[in-house]
């Protein structure tokens, strides 16, 4: 089985805090940055706030350039993660933009909503595991949270000793002290048992998938060797 699934609680819509900051530049057309937190296990950042052709607002979730190109051969932009269901797109990008209002009406730079409750979130995780000679990337995973938003482009990736997840992030223009380049991620856990929840149990799933498609490779050259036999034994047969 690809998928797992933790925890579960009865409730309508997952609950979320948001935190609204304000882009200095007048002439930008990105207006706002979110940072979305659900309950006080999982948080997502540099959600935008973007002013059309219309000047009117809408939400734009942070997503990574892909190597696909589109008919006029240029780069194709996809979401790192997003809403997936109606209904829950509609309350999220709704409260957002209510907050983007408010923020223009009263001129405040930051503001936030918090939320009453921090219950933590369910989550499903499916992995797709793969290797590739040269690069250390052992399989891909998203995260499902309660069947509304999910989470793409999170790497199970090969460490010196073991396994490892590394979430979605972006280059940050900065430099380290190693003169690597620094990135940030993207969307992250919150808390140390959450981390270790969500990581072990992407961590487990691509255990499972991995020895899955080990399992189907063995069948399948043993299906192969017993049709390649049969087949000979056909051809020694003498004509009658």
């Amino acid at each position: 089985m690809p998928y797992e699934t933790v925890g579960k609680k009865e409730r309508k819509f997952m609950e979320f805090s948001i935190r609204l900051n304000a882009v200095s530049d007048p002439k930008a057309s990105v207006r706002a940055f979110a940072t979305i937190a659900f309950g006080e296990s999982f948080k997502i950042t540099n959600v935008a706030v973007v002013e059309g052709k219309d000047r009117q607002p809408f939400v734009s979730m942070p997503s990574f350039k892909s190597k696909e190109r589109d008919e006029h051969n240029r780069a194709v932009y996809k979401d790192v993660c997003n809403p997936i269901t109606k209904a829950f797109r509609e309350e999220l990008y709704g409260e957002i933009l209510d907050l983007y209002a408010e923020m223009e009406y009263s001129g405040r730079a930051e503001i936030v909503k918090e939320v009453e409750e921090t219950l933590e979130p369910e989550f499903t995780v499916k992995v797709t595991p793969f290797e590739r000679e040269g690069s250390n990337v052992l399989g891909l995973a998203r995260i499902y949270f309660e069947g509304c938003f999910v989470v793409g482009n999170v790497s199970i990736l090969k460490g010196e000793e073991n396994a490892f997840v590394a979430m979605p992030s972006y280059r940050t223009g900065q430099i380290g002290k190693d003169g690597k380049p620094r990135y940030q991620d993207v969307c992250f856990p919150i808390t140390k048992q959450f981390r270790k929840n969500l990581y072990d149990t992407i961590l487990a799933v691509y255990q499972q998938e991995k020895e899955l498609a080990a399992e189907k490779s063995r069948k399948k050259a043993e299906t192969q060797v017993q049709e390649r036999a049969e087949g000979r034994q056909r051809q020694e047969l003498p004509f009658h």
